[in-house]
């Protein structure tokens, strides 16, 4: 068979605007436009690199009604691959969702404008689709299931939230198995899946403060399914291989620039895998033309340090080029030198940095632990209730199985 090269990605979220100002050249908040960069050289890559396939695994907005600025500007790329003759394939994942069954998503209307070379992937169903250069493929659509849809059948009704998770799971299952089936009716055609939800044995990241409603999870097991040629996957924004070196290789593409500090430490980019008669091999592309936008943290414990001042300049210095990096500055110190720090040098150390996302001091008391003076937009929801068991001396096994509790009781407020 001929081989066929493709192109996976997922979790884009136009419309995150944390640490971004608006750009005056556009009109559009900064940091939206670092993710529509990201895009446009992410599409730049498949056209001159020769891709036969772009599959997009769900997630293009931040929010399900996304303004039109905002679809103009991901349409305008979408239609730039296509016309290149590239299928794209467009998977609807939880944040393209409607509330409500039976109303469109925002992504939808490429598939109401029969645009060449599109195809929405907003129900589960098996697509044959020609390459660029006309190889067949199958490609099973697996989006975001719409939990609203299963409360309405019989068997769903006077069911605890448990309950309702474990029918949706099984419905999952059984939409894949499905799906598997009838790719196997086509031995000849090579099969792919392309998948938006969660999986159990996958490392999660900062998509857990961001999601919308309560999520479902699969076990590994239902996607390693030797029906299928190489399994795309979206939702989880950390890239990560869930199949080792086996077959098929089964991957969260990752989201492609950071939402928080959360992501500070995670690898950005894309997948590029090749299908062909042997076994099919992949490779993580951090970036074409341009790589996502670094976010540093600045820590300084200066509560032995007699001028604290110079020492959290000092540590500003000591990082790499900051011009083009969302920071945080974090500083620990004694309750008496509060009054030696002199935040207006801190700031005049950071002129040079892209976006200032906070500075934090946290204060060491004598007899009163606090949080000290953290700011919301410097950590994220799991970090603050972190930081409260830390300062109320929880022990570390408690604090692992409260930070657990925390973070499902976060989804479960998500979802109404």
């Amino acid at each position: 068979m001929p081989s066929i090269k493709l192109l996976h990605t997922a979790d884009i979220h136009i419309g995150m605007e944390n640490y971004g100002r608006v750009d005056p050249a556009t009109g559009i908040n900064a940091r939206v436009m670092d993710f529509l960069r990201r895009l446009s050289d992410i599409g730049e890559y498949a056209i001159e690199q020769g891709v036969d396939v772009f599959i997009f695994a769900g997630d293009a907005y931040r929010t399900r009604d996304p303004n039109p600025t905002y679809q103009r500007e991901v349409a305008r790329r979408i239609k730039k691959i296509a016309d290149a003759g590239i299928p794209v394939i467009l998977l609807v994942g939880n944040h393209d969702l409607p509330a409500v069954a039976r109303r469109a998503t925002s992504i939808d209307i490429f598939g109401t404008l029969e645009v060449p070379n599109v195809i929405v992937g907003n129900r589960e169903e098996l697509h044959q689709i020609a390459c660029r250069r006309g190889q067949p493929l199958l490609v099973a659509a697996a989006p975001y299931p719409l939990r609203s849809a299963l409360v309405s059948r019989e068997d769903a009704q006077g069911k605890s939230l448990a309950e309702l998770d474990a029918l949706l799971q099984n419905a999952m299952i059984a939409n894949l198995q499905a799906l598997a089936a009838q790719a196997r009716e086509r031995p000849d055609i090579p099969a792919i899946l392309v998948g938006h939800f969660s999986v159990n044995e996958a490392s999660h990241g900062s998509e857990q403060n961001i999601m919308i409603g309560r999520d479902a999870a699969l076990p590994r097991s239902i996607l390693t399914d030797p029906t299928w040629r190489y399994v795309a996957l979206g939702h989880i924004h950390k890239h990560q291989s869930l199949n080792g070196d086996h077959q098929p290789p089964v991957l969260y593409a990752g989201s492609i620039e950071r939402i928080d500090f959360g992501e500070e430490r995670e690898p950005k980019g894309f997948v590029v895998a090749e299908i062909s008669d042997g076994p099919t091999t992949w490779e993580f592309v951090r970036g074409y033309q341009r790589q996502a936008r670094p976010f540093i943290t600045v820590r300084a414990d200066v509560r032995d340090t007699a001028d604290p001042t110079a020492a959290v300049v000092a540590a500003i210095k000591s990082k790499p080029d900051l011009s083009e990096a969302v920071v945080r500055v974090i500083v620990t110190l004694r309750q008496e030198q509060e009054p030696l720090l002199v935040e207006r040098e801190i700031t005049r150390a950071l002129e040079g940095a892209y976006f200032v996302a906070a500075l934090q001091k946290d204060v060491e008391r004598a007899e009163r632990q606090r949080l000290g003076a953290v700011s919301v937009e410097a950590l994220t929801p799991t970090e603050l209730l972190e930081r409260y068991l830390q300062v109320k001396d929880v022990p570390a096994e408690r604090m692992k199985l409260l930070l657990e509790h925390g973070e499902t009781l976060m989804r479960a407020v998500d979802g109404g």
